[in-house]
């Protein structure tokens, strides 16, 4: 196979790659070094054998990633205050034509399912990200876990499981999503308890990620009453020059807060029932790397 061949076979298939790593790993950095590793290998077998390039890398990059994120999790033991995926903008661009999969694909990047995920073992997340999210038939799947399909169905039918008792049901309606996240805007940047309480769920929940490396509540929040003062009283507080931008993370709505042009917070709202069930912030400057280039709305 011609070096240019082997080039973009691989970088046609570099997209779902890089979407399976990042659904297991949940950090873009990692995702990225699981691709990397993936071409490494591509680039030095034999591929004379190899008749479904897309399965064939699949395979290898899930092997990767479920190796790497048996380190991760040791690392994220030690993690300071709650803990969210890096925030990522999405865009499935117009090869993914149809709404139902873009409304799967959304759902399956989502801040919500990511963090439950975080809690199956690798195996778990494995399959229930190739299959829920991918589509990959059990056989396939079989395949790359080297597990019989019987055994890769149980597996899919208890991370499944999982998934849905934990997870936070929201609305993704995007308009409705949109027209919250303005109020919300608008409520919290104005200092407006009353205009919050409005909108917040009863039993609204806050998680602040910060890696300890800037201020952000180290425990989750709840009930309205908590989250609409600390809002409050955040919006209290300077923060020098300051801009917010709408952009779409995670397949949702989203407000990117810069200081001094200078990516400061990532903001998210869950909605259901017309109103905000989860605000999630994201201040770890770590994972705010991606958002400090040109603009992104």
């Amino acid at each position: 196979m011609a070096t240019d061949t082997v080039t973009d076979l691989f970088e046609e298939h570099r997209p779902v790659l890089t979407g399976v790593a990042y659904r297991m790993l949940g950090r873009i950095a990692d995702a990225e070094d699981v691709v990397q590793e993936a071409w490494l290998r591509w680039s030095a077998d034999r591929r004379d054998d190899v008749k479904e390039p897309r399965g064939y890398l699949v395979r290898i990059t899930t092997r990767l990633a479920i190796d790497r994120l048996r380190h991760v999790q040791s690392r994220r033991e030690s993690y300071v205050g709650p803990w969210l995926p890096e925030p990522i903008v999405t865009d499935f661009g117009p090869s993914v034509p149809d709404t139902a999969e873009r409304a799967v694909l959304a759902e399956s990047v989502s801040l919500a399912v990511l963090v439950v995920l975080e809690s199956l073992s690798p195996l778990e997340r494995a399959v229930f990200v190739l299959r829920e999210a991918f589509g990959f038939p059990y056989a396939e799947i079989a395949t790359t876990l080297e597990k019989s399909e019987a055994a890769v169905r149980q597996l899919a039918g208890r991370a499944r499981k999982h998934v849905e008792e934990r997870k936070h049901r929201f609305d993704v309606d995007p308009a409705e999503c949109r027209d919250l996240t303005e109020r919300f805007l608008s409520a919290a940047s104005g200092g407006d308890l009353e205009g919050l309480l409005s909108i917040l769920a009863p039993d609204v929940r806050l998680v602040g990620d910060s890696g300890g490396k800037s201020k952000a509540p180290l425990r989750v929040m709840q009930s309205a009453d908590k989250v609409g003062r600390f809002l409050v009283a955040i919006s209290q507080q300077s923060v020098p020059d300051p801009e917010v931008r709408f952009v779409e993370v995670n397949g949702a709505p989203a407000l990117l807060v810069l200081s001094g042009g200078k990516p400061d917070s990532i903001m998210q709202v869950e909605v259901l029932d017309g109103r905000i069930q989860c605000v999630y912030i994201v201040r770890n400057p770590d994972k705010l790397l991606a958002f400090a280039g040109p603009r992104t709305d």
